[in-house]
């Protein structure tokens, strides 16, 4: 059994079993015989499942956010936004279920083919095998679990190690609201029972959020399966000196940058302002940043920031900071304290020449944690090239008030998503999500994953 420690405390919040090598097997055939079962279900079973699965999320919201907020060191109140969003993911499935249908097609389009006509419906391409990372222990799950549910396909999810407890609640939870035996397998699982899953061509599908280290190594070995692969970003934000509001945009940046110790894949890593606000966006920005609730206690209910989820992130951040000031490429401007797991807002400002660098670990790597760069420009097209100076292209963000530059940011920025007087990290669960180049492929987004999950079938019949 693995203990699994609070990053707020460091106290033991509960225990699970590991899956090992020898049991991988047993568990995929499991799968492949609660797809056989799940496969048949009617839309309105499969809808009931996740409507009453919402339902019971709801029911008990307090003891999950808790739950969440304890093993994945969320701050509580996001962790209560994080269970609000399950329960629209899963409410969201509900009603997607109900439109996976398919068209009549014409098929006498030809003299040859006159005597034929034509259908097609999407079926689930087979049992799906998720992972999901630590920092949102329940609605990336939830975006897993619910569009293979919804589509009629079995699921076995493998949660990250930090955080499995709300995955396992969140099974019991689909069991209880009537979903087959075994439809959703929850299995902490040591490494190399993982690898076999991946491998096993009784999975159809791979759903993966994590490294891009590890989503391409798993893509290798994944044999004949698709890959639907979520990878993460360094989240870059554009703000132009005819942004409608430079103070908006610094709050919303900071919050973005900050929040949840910046372990967000599409959390704001680097801003590019306009040299005529700069000064100002700078200011509002630091300001806003220093007033970010920032708490060692789990029960603080203003807490914004909170800690990392272990030492070893927390010093891998503070080392790619300081590696950035002693190459002489940044100037602190604003410098959180490491204590820990804890380390505070931090703010560097990187020349534009810089932003670029691969070699700069702060600019091109994923950072993941509380800090962010901000490089100063005055050529609109400087701004552009030095966004896609980037292996990743996750989201992007533009305050502005031209359309034209909407039009041209949209047009030629290389990211899944462009948002536009709000910060990187907005996500609505219903819209298509995922990213380009070292960012992954494929998209999240319940009926867009829902369309990972399927594929047509053909119905042709000849007219006697």
């Amino acid at each position: 059994m693995a203990s699994i420690r609070s990053p707020f405390t460091g106290e033991v919040v509960g225990e699970a079993r590991e899956v090992g090598l020898a049991e991988a097997d047993g568990i995929a055939a499991r799968s492949v015989a609660a797809f056989a079962k799940m496969r048949v279900l009617s839309t309105y079973q499969r809808s009931e499942i996740l409507r009453k699965t919402a339902a019971l999320l709801a029911r008990d919201h307090a003891k999950v956010a808790t739950l969440l907020s304890r093993e994945a060191g969320k701050p509580l109140s996001l962790a209560r936004g994080e269970v609000d969003r399950g329960i629209q993911t899963f409410t969201a499935a509900a009603e997607e279920s109900k439109r996976t249908g398919g068209e009549v097609m014409p098929l006498d389009v030809t003299a040859a083919s006159e005597a034929y006509e034509g259908s097609f419906v999407r079926v689930p391409v087979g049992p799906v095998l998720g992972i999901s990372p630590f920092n949102f222990p329940l609605n990336l799950v939830a975006h897993k679990v619910a569009p293979a549910l919804a589509v009629g396909a079995s699921i076995v999810l493998k949660p990250a190690p930090q955080t499995p407890l709300t995955a396992l609640l969140l099974a019991e939870l689909v069991l209880e609201a009537g979903a087959p035996e075994d439809a959703l397998i929850v299995c902490p699982a040591e490494v190399a029972a993982a690898d076999a899953w991946v491998r096993d061509d009784r999975f159809a599908l791979l759903s993966f959020t994590g490294s891009d280290k590890v989503g391409f190594h798993l893509k290798s070995i994944a044999g004949k399966k698709k890959a639907l692969l979520e990878l993460g970003g360094n989240a870059a934000a554009i703000v132009c000196e005819d942004a409608p509001d430079v103070a908006f945009a610094a709050k919303r940046l900071a919050a973005s940058a900050f929040g949840y110790a910046g372990q967000v894949c599409i959390k704001t890593q680097r801003i590019f302002v306009h040299a005529k606000v700069a000064d100002a966006f700078t200011e509002a920005f630091l300001a806003a940043s220093r007033a970010l609730a920032f708490a060692r206690d789990e029960r603080d209910e203003t807490n914004i920031v909170g800690p990392l989820i272990d030492d070893k992130s927390a010093a891998r951040v503070a080392a790619w900071v300081d590696e950035a000031l002693t190459c002489n490429a940044a100037e602190p401007l604003l410098m959180g304290a490491r204590d820990g797991r804890f380390m505070g807002p931090t703010a560097l400002r990187v020349a534009l020449a810089d932003a670029g660098r691969t070699d700069l670990k702060v600019v091109s790597e994923e950072l993941f944690g509380p800090a962010v760069t901000i490089s100063v420009y005055s050529a609109w097209n400087d701004a552009i090239t030095a966004v896609n100076a980037s292996r990743y292209g996750l989201q992007a963000a533009v305050f502005t008030d031209s359309l034209a530059k909407v039009r041209d940011a949209y047009a030629r920025l290389q990211v899944g998503g462009l948002i536009v007087n709000d910060a990187t990290s907005v996500r609505v669960d219903v819209m298509p999500y995922g990213g380009v180049k070292d960012s992954g492929s494929g998209r999240e987004g319940l009926r867009f994953a829902m369309a990972e999950m399927t594929e047509p079938k053909m119905l042709v019949t000849r007219r006697t």
